[in-house]
């Protein structure tokens, strides 16, 4: 420990000292006591920032993967096509649907049975007479004029069974009645007093309710829609036409989006290996070791990442990552060939969906692996890092906290008590004075002549 010493020329000077910068230079002797403790907060909050951003890594990995695991996630995604777009197109394949083909004819569309009054020449001209609509008379509410749009409105207000719209055009306004029930089981009954200056308004069948009829893999279906669902399981399509003619209804899975969701998998696991891969050298910058060299936690996490490419159990004729077009480089970084993996996808979907999904499998394994790693549980390797860097962080910055309030304290105290000092010794030349002064008096020699 070095020493500090006071300088202030010759104590009959009156010059005293600077009290400042002496506090300073003793106080400076414990400060530096702090340095290791500093140097050491340092050093951890550095890997705290290189494990959080591995952790975030490491969640973006298992997400990336939990689209390939589960069941309900890419690989349930299902594509369809149909051979005569006129006749009909698919709207959607669900995870229940099945690869295959069927094969649909359609005979008749399904219709839904509606009514139309009469024109009247404005929608708000006022009405007379009454109107029950199958079995439940309508009327507008007191004191609101009866007009073809109010009509309309309680018509909709009432719930029941049909909806209604006034339609104008070139012959003036009507009043359209639709069934709420799609084909032969909806039907609109209209009894109708309503007049328009005398002129009693008539209503029009406008179409009957009747089913769609159509042959599914020669089994026959009667819609009471024109989107029809159920017919083939998971598979929902829509009919436009009936040619009676056969159209092909091809339904695949969705290999793109498998092999989409690989190259996701394979990036965000090259992100952490890269993560961990930039540890383990001296940074660029400082030459000095990155925070994490060394460390056995980053250890594990590398460890355990590579013994998990190679871990689970086969599923059929898939044993491993290679057989689906996925590779390892000498730095440990994946990357995928999508046309080899499409090849088996087309020869061995099942297999590569259990390969994956089943219970002891490569992805399962995989899965579990990554949770025991990362920060999204409480006993993940990163999250256990991070907490016992927390605990010593505490630890340390308590013990700083501790030294600069002593420290505080000490400064307070050594500057009263130098300040008092200098005092003194600015004070000595009067003092030397005044002594002068009563030695000239008892001796009465005067040294000033």
């Amino acid at each position: 420990m070095g020493t500090v010493g006071l300088s202030f020329g010759s104590a009959t000077s009156g010059a005293g000292f600077d009290v400042e910068t002496t506090v300073t230079s003793i106080l400076a002797i414990q400060q530096a006591t702090e340095a290791p403790l500093k140097a050491q907060l340092t050093s951890l909050q550095a890997k705290d920032t290189v494990f959080t951003s591995l952790g975030s890594d490491l969640a973006t990995l298992s997400t990336s993967l939990q689209a390939l695991t589960d069941a309900s996630g890419t690989f349930a995604e299902k594509q369809g096509s149909s051979s005569d777009t006129n006749v009909l197109t698919l709207t959607s394949a669900d995870s229940t649907a099945v690869a295959g083909s069927h094969t649909v004819i359609v005979h008749t569309l399904a219709a839904t049975a509606s009514k139309v009054s009469d024109a009247v020449a404005s929608a708000s001209d006022t009405l007379t007479g009454s109107i029950t609509i199958n079995g439940t008379a309508v009327s507008v509410a007191s004191g609101i004029t009866q007009t073809l749009t109010n009509i309309s409105a309680a018509i909709n207000l009432a719930a029941i069974g049909v909806t209604s719209r006034v339609i104008t055009d070139a012959n003036g306004s009507r009043l359209s009645l639709t069934s709420n029930i799609g084909g032969a089981a909806g039907s609109v009954s209209v009894t109708s007093t309503l007049a328009d200056r005398g002129t009693t308004l008539g209503f029009t069948h406008g179409q009957t309710g009747v089913n769609a009829s159509l042959s599914v893999d020669s089994v026959d279906i009667s819609s009471a829609s024109n989107t029809v669902t159920g017919a083939i399981p998971g598979v929902t399509f829509q009919l436009l036409s009936s040619p009676g003619t056969s159209v092909q209804i091809q339904v695949t899975n969705d290999n793109a989006a498998i092999e989409s969701a690989f190259t996701s998998l394979t990036s965000a696991y090259n992100a952490v290996i890269h993560d961990i891969n930039a540890q383990e050298k001296n940074s660029a910058t400082t030459g000095a070791a990155e925070p994490l060299f060394g460390d056995p936690t980053l250890s594990l996490i590398q460890t355990q990442l590579q013994a998990a490419l190679f871990g689970g159990g086969a599923s059929g004729s898939i044993k491993n990552l290679a057989q689906l077009g996925v590779s390892v480089a000498n730095d440990g970084t994946l990357s995928v060939d999508t046309s080899s993996l499409d090849t088996a996808l087309n020869s061995h979907f099942s297999d590569i969906t259990g390969f994956l999904q089943n219970s002891d499998s490569f992805g399962q394994n995989f899965s579990k692996v990554l949770n025991s790693l990362g920060s999204g549980t409480s006993s993940g390797a990163v999250t256990l890092a991070l907490a016992q860097n927390s605990s010593q962080e505490t630890a340390i910055t308590a013990s700083i906290s501790t030294k600069d309030a002593a420290i505080a304290t000490q400064k307070i105290s050594l500057t009263t008590e130098l300040n008092e000092a200098n005092q003194l010794l600015q004070a000595i030349p009067q003092q030397l004075q005044e002594i002068d002064q009563i030695y000239s008096a008892i001796s009465g020699y005067n040294q000033q002549k």
